[in-house]
């Protein structure tokens, strides 16, 4: 199938990536086959426009990893910021950041380290996410856990990373 059907895209964005624009992409089998509804989508989304990212696009994939590759390879383009929310832990069907590493150039370990370091103090369960960060030209792309709360904290505990990250990527590599 293609991505095109899988994905239920909402608000499109332009071609030119602002340079805090967001794309927030929800892995979830239930949530794609319209069983249930995303709840961690619009948190991450409503944290993202807190922190004045522009959030440019919303999708809902299944758990696939051709699907969610397809996705993120479909926004990078067109936000600078590719957040997913589930698939991050270590079920059968976990694939996101199988799907997130073959996409990406380059790993951020230390962005994903920080968020299970943070998630740790919540709650011990932080230490079974596989979430991933990684660079795909000038975008990141970040994991983040299916539950709302979890995909929030993460968020969070990383959020203030993101916006240098960003400037790095656009060449503005100025030490001052």
């Amino acid at each position: 199938m293609a991505a095109k059907r899988l994905a239920r895209k909402k608000k499109m964005s332009s071609s030119t990536p602002d340079a805090l624009s967001a794309a927030v992409i929800t892995v979830s089998d239930s949530c794609a086959r319209g069983e249930r509804t995303d709840v961690s989508g619009p948190a991450v989304v409503e944290v993202l426009r807190k922190h004045n990212f522009v959030v440019v696009g919303t999708a809902t994939v299944p758990d696939e990893q051709a699907a969610i590759r397809q996705t993120l390879l479909s926004w990078i383009d067109r936000a600078r910021l590719v957040v997913t929310t589930g698939g991050t832990g270590i079920a059968p069907r976990d694939v996101t950041p199988e799907a997130t590493r073959a996409i990406c150039k380059r790993l951020l370990e230390g962005v994903a380290e920080r968020m299970r370091a943070e998630g740790a103090k919540k709650t011990p369960l932080a230490a079974l996410s596989r979430a991933v960060c990684g660079v795909r030209g000038k975008a990141v792309v970040l994991n983040l856990p299916g539950s709302p709360a979890g995909a929030v904290q993460s968020l969070e505990s990383v959020i203030d990373l993101l916006p240098h990250a960003l400037q790095l990527l656009s060449g503005n590599t100025r030490h001052e």
